[in-house]
């Protein structure tokens, strides 16, 4: 066991470390950048190295450093630095490789807010990993039930529903939701759809980030489809404010934004855009 004070050290020292660390990376990438941009070499002549990477050392010693303490704003504060280093696509990967995505997934338990929410932060950046979402999908059902439970729009709530969306991208784990869909209506009905709507049909447009597109028009085709019947006919009318009116019947503003994603230079974002005009 740690000696308590210690241990608060240590920790301390720990996160301050792992944040200079990511600064001065981001700050030599940045001359590096600039010094290109000029025409001259960089300062050394070693090759080059992503400033998105963070030491494997760093990484594990904040796992281990979730795995030990009970203290909820050392833990609040690791969650963020793995949810930051999760948005670049090679840490999610040593993430994962530490067996980080258990022990962050292990955080869901904890009974405070906060760190529940900086969990679920966590895991939605590496959710956007496909080797990672085939471990993360044993979380599902315990996400639902948070979700469910939390203060309506609060942000536990919110990051629930973030990591659930990018969860349900593609089919492969619907079947985990299942039990849940009567909740999400309600949300559907009692949350603030209405002001979320324009927002959300601005995702669709040829300026979005290529990979936020693809997975902006599966969730769209994926949702027509199941809310069609066999003969292309939605099974449930809805309000004029609601995502399934939106993205399943055809309205102007979000029938424009297709048409022109078909000139989109992406062959998936074309066979996306088909989808869903066909169904």
């Amino acid at each position: 066991m740690w000696e308590p004070r210690g241990a608060a050290l240590r920790a301390a020292a720990l996160l301050l470390g792992a944040g200079a660390c990511y600064c001065l990376w981001r700050l030599a990438a940045g001359g590096r950048r600039r010094a290109a941009a000029a025409g001259r070499p960089p300062a050394d002549s070693s090759p080059p190295v992503s400033s998105h990477t963070m030491d494997v050392d760093v990484l594990q010693k904040l796992i281990h450093l979730l795995q030990a303490t009970d203290d909820p704003l050392i833990q609040e504060q690791a969650l963020i630095t793995l949810s930051n280093s999760a948005a670049f696509s090679v840490n999610q990967d040593i993430i994962r490789n530490l067996d980080g995505l258990s022990v962050i997934g292990g955080m869901l338990s904890n009974c405070i807010p906060k760190a529940k929410e900086k969990a679920l932060n966590a895991l939605n950046n590496l959710s956007m990993n496909i080797k990672n979402q085939e471990e993360i999908q044993v979380f599902i059902t315990q996400v639902c039930r948070t979700v469910e439970s939390a203060p309506q729009n609060s942000e536990v709530q919110l990051a629930g529903l973030r990591l659930l969306t990018n969860m349900s991208v593609t089919s492969d784990y619907h079947q985990k939701m299942i039990n849940s869909i009567p909740c999400f209506l309600h949300l559907l009905s009692e949350g603030t759809e209405s002001t979320q709507m324009p927002s959300l049909v601005l995702l669709f447009d040829n300026c979005v980030n290529r990979d936020i597109l693809v997975r902006a028009l599966a969730f769209a085709a994926n949702l027509k489809k199941n809310m069609n019947n066999e003969e292309g006919t939605m099974i449930e009318e809805y309000s004029e404010d609601s995502v399934f009116f939106t993205l399943c019947r055809d309205s102007a503003p979000f029938a424009q934004r297709l048409a022109s994603l078909l000139h989109h230079p992406d062959t998936e974002v074309k066979e996306q855009v088909v989808r869903i005009l066909t169904q």
